[in-house]
């Protein structure tokens, strides 16, 4: 793996000004990791009382899971209108988490029902469930496996087939947890998730767990008119055809298209 490199993510990944890894230094105590900065190329309209859980692009097409209690669904979304084309709501008694495209099936988790949704791409009929034990956060696939979050530092490895848990993978800075792991995504070889109430997201190498970088989106979205607490950055998606990164966050009103490169390191004191 090129360590930090944003080479294999193509040219759209461009240079941006140097911003301050202070967060992500303080919260993990690294020394000499990439942090990447951020470029807005565009922003399209969300549905501002989504509550978003678990955000992915599949061939060019945008799909978000939704949570609360009465309020969560799994959705098919235009991504440049934010227009809701199909939605499928849960029963009140499940809260949308999670979610991972795997052949024609839409993988989606809750949070404490302990309990995996498996619905069809093309209607979002329900197919069938699996079960797990404790909470279920965020997911996404290598096109292989599964790999879960549940709000700790290690990610569940799950075999789509079955949701059996093949292993698990600690993410780890140095020797240091990084804990609070949410929303998932598979970018380029690595696993990038979004870190619960922070404005940063975390690269991970999929092989050892170790950090490999930080993502800096401070100031990407003022959120202070937004009333609920739980207004925060959540949602990674990448869309592999085209190389785009959007990232979005509960109730807000706009899914962004980001660029990002490398603009500093965790310095040695």
């Amino acid at each position: 793996m090129s360590v930090g490199s944003t080479r294999r993510l193509g040219p759209r990944l461009a240079s941006v000004a140097a911003v301050v890894a202070s967060l992500a230094l303080q919260a993990c105590g690294g020394r000499g990791l990439p942090v990447y900065g951020y470029t807005v190329v565009a922003r399209y309209p969300h549905d501002r009382f989504a509550y978003t859980q678990g955000l992915t692009v599949h061939e060019g097409e945008l799909y978000e899971s939704t949570g609360s209690y009465g309020r969560s669904s799994l959705r098919h979304v235009a991504l440049e209108t934010g227009e809701v084309l199909r939605q499928a709501d849960l029963s009140s008694a499940f809260f949308g988490e999670g979610i991972a495209i795997f052949g024609d099936r839409v993988y989606q988790l809750t949070w404490h029902r302990g309990v995996a949704r498996v619905s069809s791409l093309d209607r979002f009929e329900l197919v069938r469930t699996f079960e797990y034990e404790g909470e279920g956060w965020g997911l996404t696939t290598d096109g292989e496996r599964l790999y879960m979050s549940d709000g700790t530092h290690e990610l569940r490895i799950l075999d789509p087939a079955t949701f059996a848990e093949l292993g698990r993978l600690p993410v780890l800075q140095g020797d240091r947890v990084v804990e609070k792991l949410n929303e998932l995504e598979w970018v380029e070889g690595e696993i990038w998730a979004n870190v619960w109430k922070s404005d940063w997201i975390v690269r991970i190498d999929p092989d050892s767990g170790q950090v490999v970088g930080w993502i800096d989106l401070r100031g990407i979205f003022d959120a202070s008119g937004i009333t609920d607490e739980d207004a925060v950055l959540n949602g990674i998606a990448y869309d592999r055809q085209a190389e785009r990164i959007f990232v979005t966050g509960k109730m807000w009103p706009w899914l962004f298209e980001i660029e990002v490169e490398r603009t500093g390191s965790l310095e040695e004191p």
